[in-house]
């Protein structure tokens, strides 16, 4: 079994990717960004049968000197730690500046140095921007539409470059949008279910004829592990993508139906993207991770949902379902 760093382990999908880790043996240190609360974030909640075989590293993945010491002994990373929010990268974007280009160039720096034996850069279907094509394959064009989605083709191609000039074991992993248990309330499968739950019958909602593809966490988890098993796809940039689109304003309907039928949905103004940086169609090819890995979606979507709609209706007091979350 492998050892293995996991940048980000403390949010979403890295919490649920180290979970994953541990099961299938491997040795995990978990990098949890550093805060005077000794929060772990999401590793928090984690079972402790799981977290007794975690070693957490807190840390700063904008700070080279701690990063080096994370990655020491290390023979993979999954590197996930970024800033993922695009409306708040309108008015902070030198944050994601620091954050998702200086840390990733933190994380290759210090890989090259070490000479780590596989590195994987967590990229996003965002770099896409709206899609000239469907199924948005890999070759696809990347429009930088947001702050955010610019900062993350920024770290893509440092990594790329990395890759070319240093002949380093790197592969970019390009998730579509994962929803699942423990995600923030800034996405909107969890903004619409909180409201729900939380027995609001006018639903906020931005946009709603923007369409996405949406990918179970544990899923896209197993993706992160299928790519790293392969050699084939070091070099590569590989979607994780289920190649099935659904509106927002259909998908808003649909857990409207499930959670709370009386309930209606009204725009909310301040959740409306620039109308140029809406990203209005998102549809992944999956050919590629299908063609080089053993990967395929386990979860249905409508068993994704069903799994993410209890955890919440159990977790609903983590989250302030009556504010805006950017």
């Amino acid at each position: 079994m492998k050892a293995i760093l996991v940048t980000g382990a403390d949010g979403f999908i890295g919490s649920h990717l180290t979970e994953e880790l541990v099961k299938q043996g491997h040795e995990v240190k978990a990098f949890a960004y550093y805060n005077s609360f000794n929060s772990w974030g999401w590793l928090d909640t984690l079972p402790n049968e799981i977290m007794k075989e975690v070693e957490v590293f807190t840390g700063d993945i904008r700070d080279p000197y701690g990063v080096r010491e994370a990655m020491k002994d290390i023979e993979e990373v999954f590197h996930l730690a970024a800033l993922i929010a695009i409306p708040f990268s309108y008015h902070s974007p030198d944050s994601y500046v620091d954050t998702n280009i200086k840390g990733t160039l933190n994380v290759l720096q210090a890989a090259r140095d070490l000479e780590t034996r596989r590195i994987l850069v967590t990229s996003t279907s965002e770099v896409y921007g709206t899609a000239q094509y469907v199924p948005i394959d890999e070759k696809h064009p990347f429009q930088g539409q947001s702050p955010y989605s610019a900062t993350k083709i920024g770290a893509d191609r440092l990594a790329e470059s990395f890759y070319r000039s240093f002949n380093m074991p790197i592969t970019i992993v390009r998730p579509f949008n994962t929803y699942g248990p423990r995600q923030s309330a800034r996405a909107v499968i969890p903004t619409i279910i909180t409201q729900l739950l939380a027995g609001k019958e006018e639903i906020e909602l931005g946009a709603l004829t923007p369409t996405r593809d949406f990918n179970y966490v544990k899923d896209t988890a197993n993706g992160f592990i299928e790519i790293a098993k392969s050699d084939r796809t070091v070099g590569e940039e590989i979607n994780i993508a289920t190649q099935q689109e659904i509106s927002i304003g259909h998908l808003a309907k649909e857990l409207i139906r499930q959670i709370n039928p009386k309930a209606r949905i009204i725009c909310d103004e301040q959740r409306l993207r620039p109308e140029k940086s809406e990203v209005n169609r998102l549809l992944g090819s999956n050919e590629k991770i299908k063609r080089l890995t053993n990967w395929k979606p386990q979860y249905t979507f409508e068993q994704g949902l069903a799994e993410t709609i209890e955890f919440f209706r159990h977790n609903l007091d983590k989250y302030k379902a009556d504010i805006y979350n950017m």
